[in-house]
């Protein structure tokens, strides 16, 4: 019973992993190479540090992110506890102070009796003994060689970006309005910068031309479908962004009692809004473009940076091959993989798949068989798609209704149907947990106290 977890790798899926089975008595040793060893894509050495957007997506229950959120809080989720206890206005999702976040979860992993963190570079997992490789997608070269040995395939590959941040001091508050999309949250939790035609026709035609960094590795169309950096989706035609991050619908600015040609929201990115960032604008574009074009949207004229957008590569596993829907390797069952390496895409989600290897590893030492977790539920129907796809055509994955089983009877209203499914997925979560995920150690309390209150129930 005591022997130990190895968890190599301490973002969010790698936190979540330790924090889950160290709560069921058993030892974690927690690798994590940062600040020791650093990524394109990392700024700071903290446990579970939000890279790109500070978003978790939706919180409410007819939302599939909402779902996946209050199962994960069902399941004592470190993640979750953290996230609500840092959560700032976002309207109808939840949205942190990254720093906040990551400062939560790092003490609360440093300060459990059971997770000893080690900072060092792993090159390859221990030969034997339960293992949760969950390194993310900047996985170091040494350990990506290794795990390409062992699954006998290839890297699957993506590129991904992160959107610009840029101090509040600095905006024109006077071209700008508050308003959340259709008057969800408070009300004035995001900043919009209306365009009128002119102003937004400009702003296309400069994006589309502006300049763009390009690594020597590059593949063309190589992106994340729901990370497509902003001047490629210009690229697609001039009215993509008027119907994607730049859409009016549902904000009217207070001057005209109109909705605007165009908008740009910009979402408060710490508790103390010092800080946001440009909605749906993670790039690729070159810094000093990233400033020029920028700068010609309505109040951010003189707009301060404190983050440009940066774009990395994002490499995944081909998990239908390599792994079981209990996050185990299907060849050697004592090793588990979990988060954004799996083929996962979202911070949540790879928290989840966290969840899940961590459970499993902990089931593993205790002398139980790992579980798959139901298909009703968010969890098990994450984990089926992904090791369950067609491996020819495999590509990373964001949690979605339509990944859950119909509902028996047909329900025409849809945000009727997407609350039975959630109803239907906690009461299987209900049922399957008690009885296949005993606790036996209480552990420290998690961060923040009581979680909030979930929106939608």
């Amino acid at each position: 019973m005591a022997e130990r977890v190895t968890v190599i790798g301490g973002g969010l899926a790698g936190s979540e992993a330790a924090w889950q089975v160290a709560r069921r008595g058993i030892p974690v040793r927690l690798y994590e190479m940062r600040p020791v060893k650093s990524t394109p894509a990392h700024h700071t050495g903290q446990l579970a540090e939000l890279v790109c957007s500070n978003s978790l997506r939706g919180n409410q229950l007819d939302q599939a992110p909402g779902l996946l959120k209050e199962e994960m809080r069902r399941l004592g989720s470190l993640i979750m506890a953290a996230a609500d206890a840092s959560a700032i206005p976002a309207g109808s999702a939840l949205a942190v102070d990254r720093e906040e976040f990551a400062r939560r979860v790092t003490e609360a992993i440093t300060a459990h009796p059971l997770i000893e963190v080690v900072r060092e570079e792993v090159t390859e997992p221990p030969a034997e003994g339960p293992v949760i490789i969950a390194t993310g997608p900047l996985t170091s070269d040494a350990l990506s060689a290794w795990i390409r040995s062992f699954t006998g395939e290839e890297y699957l590959a993506f590129f991904d970006a992160a959107a610009p941040i840029v101090t509040y001091e600095s905006l024109d508050l006077s071209k700008l309005f508050r308003a959340s999309r259709y008057g969800k949250g408070s009300g004035d939790d995001y900043l919009n910068s209306p365009m009128t035609r002119e102003e937004y026709e400009a702003f296309w035609q400069a994006l589309v031309e502006a300049e763009k960094h390009v690594p020597h590795d590059f593949e063309q169309g190589l992106f994340f479908e729901g990370c497509l950096p902003i001047e490629e989706m210009a690229r697609r035609g001039p009215d993509t962004l008027r119907y994607g991050p730049l859409k009016p619908v549902g904000l009217v600015d207070p001057r005209t009692g109109k909705e605007p040609y165009a908008v740009v929201q910009l979402r408060r990115d710490n508790r103390y809004g010092t800080l946001y960032n440009l909605v749906g604008f993670q790039t690729s574009l070159k810094w000093g473009e990233q400033k020029r074009v920028f700068r010609m949207i309505p109040g951010l004229e003189n707009a301060e940076f404190a983050r440009y957008g940066v774009m990395h590569r994002n490499t995944f596993i081909c998990s239908p091959k390599a792994l079981k829907p209990t996050m185990q390797a299907r060849k050697r069952p004592d090793l588990f993989f979990a988060g954004q390496i799996t083929g996962v895409e979202g911070y949540i989600e790879s928290a989840a798949t966290g969840i899940v290897a961590g459970i499993n590893a902990a089931r593993l030492v205790r002398g139980e068989e790992p579980v798959a977790f139901p298909a009703e539920t968010a969890h098990g129907a994450l984990t089926r798609y992904i090791t369950e796809a067609h491996p020819d055509h495999f590509q990373p994955m964001n949690i979605a209704f339509g990944l859950l089983p119909p509902l028996e009877r047909r329900v025409r209203d849809p945000r009727r149907r997407k609350l039975l499914m959630a109803e239907r997925a906690l009461a299987a979560l209900e049922r399957f947990a008690p009885a296949r995920l005993p606790e036996t150690v209480p552990g420290p309390a998690v961060p923040g106290g009581d979680p909030a209150p979930v929106p939608g129930r």
